[in-house]
């Protein structure tokens, strides 16, 4: 009688482990096939670009492909292990499948990046991520640079970079400039005073950093924070943050939608 209670509680014991590992089995493939629908959805929606530099893009589509393949795998083994399991001894079936047992936590680990990208809605940086550390050189990113032959069609970092390479800051005194950035305010910084900015990302946002030009601008007080503008004007040497550097004297501002590639890849 012991015997076949004994025998009885095994099997019971056996059905419960089993149970348990076909519910994480197919919890494992739920957040396997929904991390390649997530890469999908930020490659077709153009959100990619918010995380990643666009040089990396071809990463997530070799994660899209990983994910699927290792989902549906998972899958089959799993409904394969159900159609069999009441044909095979129970030991065997246990000792087959036990390795691929995952925990919860580890899933939990899993499963926040997942959750955490579908429920914050994907933005590039903005203001809130600078909190004053921004920079007015380029010395925090990679020096070398190809110019285009004419100023005009320079960004906030060709700009930078340009002074950089500098010896004498005045030698910019009267150079016109068409840059694009959002609005960069401090609480330092007097009624006609901005920033136009930009962040830099040379891998991921992670690695993100803030660059900007002061601008000079009767209606500053008009603009708000992270509204992206078009800026014409001509650059005079003047003193900003402590330091003589050039700034922007602005001609015309004009508001603009955000654009496609908010950040710039050094």
């Amino acid at each position: 009688m012991q015997a076949v209670e004994h025998l009885h509680e095994h099997h019971h014991d056996h059905d419960h482990d089993h149970r348990q590992e076909v519910v994480l089995g197919w919890v494992k493939t739920v957040l396997l096939i929904g991390l390649a629908l997530y890469f999908i959805y930020n490659i077709l929606s153009g959100n990619l670009t918010n995380y990643i530099n666009e040089r990396f893009a071809w990463l997530s589509y070799v994660a899209v492909v990983l994910f699927l393949l290792l989902g549906i795998a998972n899958a089959v083994d799993l409904l394969r292990v159900r159609g069999h399991h009441h044909d095979h001894d129970h030991d065997h079936d246990h000792h087959d499948h036990n390795h691929a047992v995952i925990s919860w936590p580890v899933l939990a680990v899993v499963a926040v990046p997942l959750l955490l990208g579908t429920l914050i809605p994907s933005r590039p940086l903005g203001s809130a991520a600078i909190d004053g550390n921004i920079s007015l050189t380029a010395a925090s990113v990679t020096q070398a640079t190809t110019f285009t032959t004419d100023p005009l069609k320079w960004n906030v970092l060709d700009w930078l970079r340009a002074f950089n390479r500098a010896d004498d800051a005045s030698e910019f005194n009267g150079k016109q400039a068409n840059v694009i950035g959002f609005v960069y305010k401090e609480a330092s910084f007097d009624d006609q005073e901005f920033m136009v900015a930009r962040f830099t990302v040379s891998c991921c946002v992670a690695d993100a950093s803030a660059i900007g030009l002061p601008v000079r601008w009767e209606g500053t007080s008009d603009l708000t924070a992270d509204t992206w503008v078009h800026i014409d004007g001509t650059f005079n040497v003047g003193e900003f943050r402590g330091d003589t550097v050039p700034i922007l004297t602005a001609t015309t501002i004009e508001v603009i939608d955000q654009p496609e590639h908010p950040y710039l890849y050094p």
